[in-house]
């Protein structure tokens, strides 16, 4: 029997490991924490699909250009048309296994309209769409662990691939109660480990999404695609300890975006896009905030106060808790904050990487939403990646015997050791802390030659010093190991936005503010032994 390992279980790595087991394959699913605590229960606005209840008018095909557009047609047909042709299905698969969405008094799905979508078709569970997958998928999942078919590993991360010959057998693993390092070998390994929150600092997302994983692959030898699209989610509250999301699903109720001028509102999206304007993509909003130069509020309090308590119990109790705002009767501050990434892994259709055997799902694999994504794909693609990698598995034959990874498994567990014996006077913390600030300054909603540049330079400066740093033994040992890697993706990812002399989507150069047709394709980097090389995917190397 054919075994899998798993990286990361959100509803990305629970839908691959489900499918996986149902397909009759044993499953080792890992992850730091239980998936209640993944960052998929965060999802709270809903998930796209075109069924037979749906909108008049609407359609698979309306779906799949939405995407589309929505995402500078950077993705690929093929890979959207499949993402988008499979909706109705996932949604019957979920309810089957006991996800609950909202209804109306007649008993038909109620839907929610999500920036730049033709017609409603986002399905929610309440504001906690996410919540109610993720608890559908893990009572699922408990029939394949008491089967034997799925066994959940915790507390344990993802240290390094297996990699001889350009074919993966497996992973070390890093174990954080005991500090040490295991070899795992299997017949294919599937990412799911999100996208690079931790990078940015404080962001909407889980820091438990780092990044590191994509960048140590990239050094292993994994392309990586499209890094320069940063999806700014244009509604966040901020907080002493993070940005919290005010849900697409406010402004799909039917909130309005303005800011005061002299005493009065000035709705300003309406103004410049009509009645729609409050749900034009999150692209547009964000950078429409950013030039306002003044604050901005959404504004609810004008909706039937039933709405808000049956609809937006989150966003009330979260204003409520958080800021001490009533949103039935005062408008919220929100700003744009970093919220998803449209850039990862670069996967063909089937999700496998450049690298036989190593696949990536979920957000933190490139395929589906171009420069931009659309609000509800994304829990559409977490589950539909996660069953067309499990059935691309499924459908080859086993590695057979495995390399003896003993040599690289002792030499890993020696750099471990000596980064603990490190001493000077930059701690590791504080380096991740400064190289947050800067990606978040330099790689913001609107960027500049210079900015990027000059982020270049702060990274290149911190990874001369990687190595010399205060490994401090008080933190996290996976504080530790990770730090190169993550820098060697904030270079990365510079490097790509610098490449890329246009705007589009969520890229926006205000040194180069036309979408430029040579530029229509996607944008790949290869670590290239240490010296990164940059080019567009005009050969379409991957759906794209």
């Amino acid at each position: 029997m054919k075994q899998v390992l798993v990286i990361g279980s959100g509803i990305s790595g629970l839908a691959c490991a489900i499918r996986c087991a149902k397909l009759g394959l044993r499953v080792e699913l890992v992850s730091p924490y239980p998936s209640e605590r993944s960052q998929s229960v965060m999802a709270a606005g809903g998930i796209n699909a075109v069924t037979d209840r749906c909108e008049a008018g609407d359609s698979v095909a309306c779906h799949i250009e939405d995407t589309l557009k929505g995402g500078g047609f950077l993705a690929g047909r093929d890979a959207v048309t499949g993402l988008c042709g499979h909706g109705a299905e996932i949604i019957r698969y979920l309810e089957s296994i006991g996800t609950v969405f909202s209804v109306n008094a007649q008993g038909r799905p109620n839907y929610r309209a999500f920036g730049g979508q033709t017609y409603k078709r986002t399905y929610y569970c309440g504001a906690s769409t996410g919540k109610q997958i993720v608890t559908a998928l893990v009572m699922e999942a408990r029939r394949f662990e008491a089967a034997g078919l799925i066994c959940r590993r915790l507390r344990s991360c993802f240290h390094s691939a297996l990699i001889e010959d350009g074919v993966c057998h497996g992973a070390l693993l890093f174990d954080e109660g005991s500090g040490a390092l295991e070899a795992v070998c299997a017949d294919a390994l599937v990412m799911a480990t999100g996208g690079q929150n931790a990078l940015f600092g404080r962001t909407t997302g889980s820091t438990q999404c780092d990044g590191y994983a994509a960048g140590r692959l990239f050094t292993q030898g994994a392309e990586l695609k499209n890094l320069e699209f940063i999806q700014y989610h244009p509604t966040t509250l901020l907080t002493p300890q993070k940005r919290m999301l005010i849900s697409e699903a406010a402004r799909g109720e039917g909130g309005r975006l303005f800011y005061d001028e002299n005493g009065r509102r000035v709705y300003f999206m309406e103004d410049r896009y009509g009645p729609k304007g409050n749900l034009m993509t999150r692209d547009v909003i964000s950078r429409e905030i950013d030039a306002a130069g003044r604050p901005v509020f959404l504004d609810v309090s004008f909706l039937d106060g039933r709405i808000i308590d049956e609809r937006l119990p989150e966003i009330r109790d979260l204003c409520a808790r958080y800021a001490g705002i009533d949103i039935h009767t005062t408008p919220i501050p929100v700003q744009p904050s970093v919220h998803f990434f449209m850039g990862g892994l670069a996967v063909h259709l089937n999700h496998e990487t450049n690298i036989r055997n190593l696949f990536a799902v979920g957000e933190c694999a490139s395929i589906y939403h171009g420069a931009n994504r659309l609000g509800g794909n994304s829990l559409l693609a977490a589950i539909y990646s996660g069953n067309v990698a499990a059935e691309a598995i499924a459908g080859r034959s086993g590695a057979g015997k495995h390399p003896d990874f003993g040599k690289m498994l002792r030499e890993e567990r020696g750099k471990l050791e000596k980064r603990r014996q490190t001493d000077s006077r930059f701690p590791v913390m504080y380096v991740r802390d400064m190289v947050a600030e800067t990606m978040q300054k330099q790689l913001g909603i609107v960027r500049s030659e210079k900015n990027l540049a000059d982020g270049l330079e702060d990274v290149d400066y911190c990874i001369s010093v990687a190595e010399r740093i205060n490994y401090d033994p008080n933190v996290m040992p996976y504080f530790n190991y990770s730090l190169p890697a993550l820098l060697t993706l904030a270079r990365a990812t510079l490097q790509c936005a610098l490449f890329r002399r246009e705007s589009r989507g969520a890229h926006y150069r205000c040194d180069y503010p036309e979408t430029d047709a040579a530029y229509q394709c996607a944008t790949l980097i290869a670590y290239n032994g240490g010296e990164p090389r940059t080019r567009l995917d005009k050969e379409g190397e991957y759906e794209s």
